[in-house]
């Protein structure tokens, strides 16, 4: 899910109130929005999904049949969930950015992407993609509640964009390092706009870097 706002939409802190106008002038601020619009959790999280399918599957067919399972589970249905609730005025708009409407997109996002591991798993899923999508997981079993319960917003941007660029020197090697400058990129982003404090960008970057990092490899065996 993303956790950016419409550009359209007044500024709010994660809790759902006013925030002060976020620092840096107009220039700096597109930048920051198109690089958070971009690189926005469902479009990067479908990317890597493809990618590490296509160099883990056996065949086409298999890496086809396996990006359609993880790609509907991680991006397409709560992408589908949450503009529907926009579109019937249940959230603000498609990012979720106020607090106290995030819990059912949340959850939506927890729940799809179990049911996506499990059915990667019951499909017979290379260990490298189950392996990955398992880590997703993971990190969302810690973002979650932390949101939820605390109160206390952690950056899925930046969760997700930090656990990709280590996702991808896992497993292309050391030469995807220049993809970790994107994902430095994005937490600025997210800092910049005034949707999430320097240490909610931290704490998601951490999060989705040791899902990848370390569980990521070790599942993958």
């Amino acid at each position: 899910m993303n956790d950016a706002q419409n550009s359209s939409s007044p500024a709010v802190t994660i809790a759902g109130s006013p925030s002060p106008k976020a620092p840096g002038g107009p220039v700096a601020r597109r930048v920051a929005r198109a690089l958070a619009e971009i690189f926005s959790p469902g479009y990067v999280v479908a990317a890597l999904l493809l990618a590490v399918a296509a160099t883990s599957a056996e065949s086409l067919s298999q890496a086809i049949t396996m990006v359609l399972i993880a790609v509907t589970a991680t991006s397409v249905l709560p992408m589908f969930y949450i503009v529907r609730g926009v579109r019937r005025g249940r959230w603000t708009d498609k990012h979720v950015i106020v607090h106290s409407q995030r819990r059912w997109p949340l959850l939506i996002v927890l729940l799809s992407t179990a049911g996506g591991t499990v059915a990667l798993a019951l499909a017979g899923a290379p260990r490298q993609l189950l392996a990955l999508i398992a880590a997703m997981l993971a990190s969302l079993l810690v973002a979650v509640p932390i949101t939820l319960l605390l109160h206390w917003g952690i950056s899925i941007h930046a969760l997700v964009a930090a656990g990709t660029a280590v996702a991808l020197c896992v497993v292309f090697g050391p030469a995807l390092l220049v993809t970790v400058p994107v994902a430095v990129a994005v937490g600025w982003a997210r800092v910049r706009l005034g949707e999430h404090t320097t240490a909610q960008v931290v704490a998601g970057s951490l999060v989705g870097a040791a899902a990848t990092g370390l569980l990521f490899p070790l599942l993958a065996g």
